[in-house]
């Protein structure tokens, strides 16, 4: 068997430490590294046996061919920077089949990059309660389709998440499909349509890395995602 390096990378952020810290305590003995469009070569991402893409700024809608939106909406918290270097993150993770969990704007990068389109702004259609005025987190009630690998995951077909977002996927890119939404039909989670035959790909817009992990909807996320990459490095 061919052994491939135990790194896990987390794309930088704001609150890296705290997806480290998460990560960490289910990770035993696996490096972490932060990768970021400044330090980070496309060798280390090919090398990575497991990939987080954390949340943060919108992703520009440029990307998903709306630059319109960016004046329309205000969307004034961009990025082009990571943008682009998380796109090319994202080549590594489709070329190499490497693990992947996108959380909150992850899930929103990782859709746009396989053609996808986003809601650049969730309370100018009419969708609230999926964030705060303050940096506290929202909940809500999210549902999951009982055939998706989500499912088989957390073991629920309903359960209660955080929230703290304004923008969401609209139009699920080639090969990706919605498998959790909230009440209001926005979508909570997606997946790639034959998650059977890929490694683990879990696009999610909770935050598992600081809800209670006694919820399926965290514990059991993160949990199965490291399995998958111990798997995915050969590691038993």
């Amino acid at each position: 068997m061919t052994y491939k390096p135990a790194y896990i990378g987390i794309s930088n952020c704001d609150k890296w430490t705290t997806y480290k810290s998460w990560i960490a305590s289910l990770a035993h003995g696996m490096n972490i590294i932060n990768l970021n469009a400044r330090e980070t070569a496309q060798q280390q991402i090919s090398e990575c046996c497991g990939i987080i893409l954390t949340g943060g700024e919108d992703v520009h809608p440029s990307l998903y061919n709306k630059p319109e939106y960016e004046r329309m909406f205000n969307l004034t918290n961009i990025n082009r920077e990571r943008d682009e270097f998380e796109l090319s993150v994202m080549e590594g993770v489709d070329k190499f089949n490497i693990p992947l969990l996108g959380i909150c704007r992850g899930l929103q990068l990782a859709n746009v990059f396989y053609g996808g389109t986003l809601i650049p702004d969730l309370p100018s259609v009419g969708k609230s309660g999926h964030s705060t005025e303050t940096k506290n987190d929202a909940f809500h009630a999210v549902s999951l389709h009982h055939s998706a690998a989500l499912f088989a995951i957390t073991g629920k077909e309903n359960g209660e998440v955080n929230s703290h977002h304004h923008q969401a996927a609209d139009k699920p890119g080639r090969s990706l499909r919605a498998v959790a939404l909230s009440g209001d039909g926005t979508i909570e989670g997606m997946e790639k349509q034959d998650a059977a035959n890929n490694t683990f790909f879990t696009l999610v817009q909770w935050h598992p890395e600081r809800m209670n992990q006694a919820n399926p909807f965290a514990g059991r996320l993160g949990e199965s995602f490291v399995k998958a990459c111990k798997k995915y490095a050969g590691i038993v």
